[in-house]
């Protein structure tokens, strides 16, 4: 005899090739699901129809197998340009905050990456957090990486320096994430796993060990999967070899990052200037006068560049 069908609203867990992890949402155990049709309304253009933290209508089939029938509209969405797929991909959805993890050595801070993340959470209007691991196995001078994470707390960005190995700053993270759903994104190698496994040892994910020819990680989550606890969620996200901004175009850049959002069209030449050596140009005052980094200048151009 067949088993009564039902449905029932659920969030996604995770997914890979077309099949997703659903947890209902009145509770119950994972469903395994496939998109009833294959097709999703809305879903057409991306990579992937369906990421972590999207709320669906499913059909629970009994066995522990359902079919997906209709996605609800998202509050928001956080995405990168695929460039092996040439698509849009979603990394989360429905998010209360970002964390931009990164690492002051081993793998070694790279900013520029983190300019990009934080540009892209501006651009989907998520709260954004820079999560600087290992900080307790920094190199002898932290010159560099200090005056950086100074200047993003400067411009409004919170920095937290954490250690998943030693536990410290992982309370005040605990605090800052709790009761949200939250999304770890960062290159291979800075310990976003690590830091998820410092929070909750229950969960024991597999954490992996630089590549030491290149300084960098080997990527042992291969696909991204939201956990639960503290009252909230928390994505955790395979390593981001390159950060492809999507969905901004080159002359919205400037209103993507924060400390150059002011000047947007104050320019002599208005909207037109390309900040990249006119005449009256307000950015360029304001990097001359230190009020924007110069570094930050520079990934403002090569994203610009990207985007063009």
């Amino acid at each position: 005899m067949n088993e009564t069908k039902h449905t029932l609203k659920a969030r996604i867990i995770r997914g890979s090739r077309n099949v997703f992890t659903l947890r209902p949402l009145e509770g119950g155990g994972p469903l395994e699901c496939r998109i009833k049709g294959k097709v999703l309304r809305n879903s057409e253009g991306f990579y992937n129809p369906l990421a972590p933290g999207d709320i669906v209508h499913a059909e629970d089939c009994g066995g522990g197998r359902g079919l997906i029938l209709a996605a609800e509209e998202r509050r928001n969405l956080l995405a990168r340009f695929n460039q092996k797929g040439q698509k849009p991909q979603i990394l989360g959805a429905n998010l209360d905050l970002v964390l931009c993890v990164t690492s002051p050595a081993s793998p070694p801070f790279r900013p520029r990456f983190t300019d990009r993340l934080l540009a892209q959470a501006e651009a989907a209007g998520i709260a954004a957090l820079v999560l600087c691991n290992k900080y307790d196995l920094c190199p002898r001078d932290l010159a560099e990486t200090e005056e950086r994470l100074a200047d993003y707390e400067r411009i409004g960005y919170p920095v937290l320096r954490v250690s998943a190995q030693s536990g410290l700053g992982m309370e005040n993270l605990r605090a800052d994430i709790a009761g949200k759903t939250a999304i770890l994104l960062g290159q291979s190698g800075v310990g976003k796993s690590s830091v998820i496994n410092a929070l909750h040892p229950h969960l024991e994910l597999r954490t992996g060990v630089l590549n030491e020819k290149y300084d960098r990680g080997n990527h042992t989550t291969t696909l991204s999967v939201m956990y639960e606890f503290d009252d909230g969620f928390v994505i955790d996200t395979p390593g981001l070899r390159r950060m492809v901004p999507w969905g901004i175009e080159k002359e919205e850049l400037i209103s993507c990052m924060r400390e150059f959002a002011p000047l947007a069209g104050r320019c002599t030449y208005g909207a037109s200037c390309s900040h990249a050596g006119e005449a009256g140009c307000r950015v360029l005052e304001a990097v001359s006068a230190g009020l924007i980094h110069r570094d930050r200048y520079e990934s403002y151009l090569r994203i610009r560049d990207e985007l063009a």
